[in-house]
């Protein structure tokens, strides 16, 4: 079985952006644990709404950035193209 470089280049960019593109799913993970505690939070003491919430969305957004590099390291493999 003979494969040049540039192939065996190929697949392994498609594997890692597969691989990559798994790191989107801890986003959605962090966001809904991040939400439901808030809400949970909320519920147990109504009166720290404002810095619960201020809170939640700082997690919300480290959550959210994390998934977006996972999605950018995807991209750039699957789109790299070897000289």
């Amino acid at each position: 079985m003979n494969i040049d470089a540039k192939t065996f280049l190929d697949g392994m960019c498609a594997i890692g952006a597969g691989l990559a593109a798994i790191g989107c799913l801890g986003g959605g993970v962090g966001i809904g644990t991040v939400t439901g505690k808030a809400v949970e939070a909320i519920g147990r003491q109504p009166e720290a709404r404002g810095s619960v919430t201020s809170t939640m969305f700082i997690g919300l957004a480290f959550a959210e950035v994390t998934s977006l590099y996972a999605l950018l390291v995807a991209i750039l493999l699957l789109f790299m193209k070897w000289q």
